[in-house]
């Protein structure tokens, strides 16, 4: 899945627009690379997330099969690290 999709999908970010605004801007990174929109996500990698006053980091647990989960479900897939 891809990594814009898989943060709108897991509810990391509310729109996919606003996820791909982020990884333009650069803000976004794979296992500590900078990352395009088209990037795909695996389970195990650890997605970090910039923003001007805190650094989020998470784990990707699983890729989920439909386009948007539940709020309540988001532990399924991500794990937060930081």
């Amino acid at each position: 899945m891809r990594i814009d999709k898989f943060l709108n999908a897991v509810n990391l970010t509310k729109r996919r627009a606003v996820a791909q605004d982020m990884i333009a801007e650069g803000v976004v990174y794979i296992n500590s690379k900078a990352v395009k929109a088209s990037k795909n996500v695996i389970v195990g990698d650890i997605i970090t997330l910039v923003y001007l006053d805190k650094q989020m980091r998470y784990e990707v647990l699983a890729i989920p099969t439909v386009k948007s989960t539940p709020k309540s479900a988001q532990n399924l897939y991500v794990k937060e690290l930081s």
